[in-house]
């Protein structure tokens, strides 16, 4: 699910790329602002029985992400989502770069440029740290038993109720 420009369209062409590679079937169900049409989106995916959910990151379904998660609990799909702030507001997991790690990054750029730095000079660098979350309240809610051997992988696992 993603709204097709820019980031995205890279993300769903390597998850294109991936799905060949598994011999899985990959159904995009595009939305497109400023009205998302979220719920005509997962009526596609109930005709085109879709098993699960992959939520690539945009700003128009961010602001949507409560109601992304609410209606893949209603149609008992597993989500995973390319940041936790989903997984907080009640899809199933994420494995992505860390936030916090991100900015911190950031932070370190910035105070080099107002130090002088040209930041054409300074190194393009890729995440090192990635979390994997998983909200059990969610797996629960569409009768999905998490194995235990999994769940000491997560990074951070959460139990109560989606925000």
């Amino acid at each position: 699910m993603g709204y097709q420009r820019g980031g995205p369209v890279i993300s769903f062409k390597e998850y294109e790329a991936a799905a060949r590679a598994m011999k899985v079937g990959l159904q995009s169900l595009e939305v497109r602002g400023p009205n998302v049409a979220l719920k005509g989106a997962f009526q596609a995916a109930a005709k085109g029985r879709t098993s699960a959910l992959i939520v690539i990151t945009d700003a128009l379904l961010s602001r949507n992400r409560k109601q992304i998660a609410d209606l893949a609990i209603k149609n008992r799909l597993p989500s995973m989502c390319e940041s936790s702030y989903y997984v907080e507001a009640g899809c199933l997991m994420s494995y992505t770069s860390s936030d916090t790690e991100s900015f911190k990054r950031s932070a370190i750029y910035v105070d080099k440029i107002l130090k002088g730095a040209k930041p054409a000079d300074l190194p393009v660098e890729q995440p090192t740290k990635f979390e994997y979350i998983i909200n059990l309240k969610t797996a629960k809610q569409i009768g999905l038993t998490i194995p235990p051997n999994v769940l000491v992988r997560a990074n951070k696992v959460i139990k109560d109720a989606p925000r």
